[in-house]
């Protein structure tokens, strides 16, 4: 089946897939961020959410509209600064969060988790420069499904990047399950959201005067 698509090297797709997964940036941030301070529930939601931002850029590239993206400064300047902005001001929230059962139950609202999640890959326009630069060199440049090649390869990184962040979610939430009641713990998860959030505003500053 593979093969009729056009997919080759599979094996290394997933690979260098999951060593990009792995490579420290906003979608782990998010998640370590929302798990120091919600737990393994606000953890797991956000790497749903950032999935789900994901999938938003497979489906974009297997139409072909990020191809568009790609070639109108416009467009891209645009995404960009929204994207920025989002970046910044989501950072500067997690910067003035204070400690206290308020902050937590902020914390794992599902709706609030979930979407912020997903905006926060879904208004990052190098995330779709990236799937035009990355999927086509494990797709035959002349066949006939393309873009279902395009959307299935997608789909595999984007399920495989979840898992990942989902892992890091339980891991991170049973931690502080087993260690809670200790006020050292309360504060470190406290200052590990904060510094996060330092982390988003200075990827959106990046982001804003960075090309492409």
């Amino acid at each position: 089946m593979l093969g009729a698509l056009g997919i080759h090297d599979l094996p290394l797709f997933v690979a260098a897939g999951l060593l990009l997964n792995l490579t420290p940036g906003a979608d782990l941030l998010y998640v370590a961020g929302n798990t120091a301070t919600g737990g393994r529930r606000a953890g797991m939601l956000a790497a749903l959410g950032i999935g789900a931002g994901c999938l938003f850029h497979v489906t974009l590239a297997a139409l072909g509209l990020s191809a568009l993206l790609a070639a109108s400064d416009l467009a891209f300047t645009l995404v960009k600064w929204a994207g920025a902005a989002y970046l910044v001001w989501m950072g500067v929230g997690m910067l003035r969060t204070r400690g206290g059962n308020a902050a937590a139950r902020a914390a794992i609202d599902p709706r609030r988790v979930f979407w912020r999640g997903v905006l926060t890959n879904a208004l990052n326009p190098k995330v779709a420069l990236f799937f035009l630069a990355f999927l086509p060199q494990f797709i035959e440049p002349h066949g006939a499904h393309q873009a279902w090649a395009f959307g299935l390869l997608g789909l595999l990184f984007t399920v495989n990047g979840t898992l990942v962040t989902l892992a890091m979610a339980w891991l991170g939430g049973l931690a502080k399950e087993r260690l809670a009641g200790n006020a050292q713990v309360g504060k470190l998860g406290l200052w590990l959201r904060r510094t996060a959030g330092a982390m988003f505003v200075v990827l959106g500053v990046k982001l804003a005067v960075g090309g492409r």
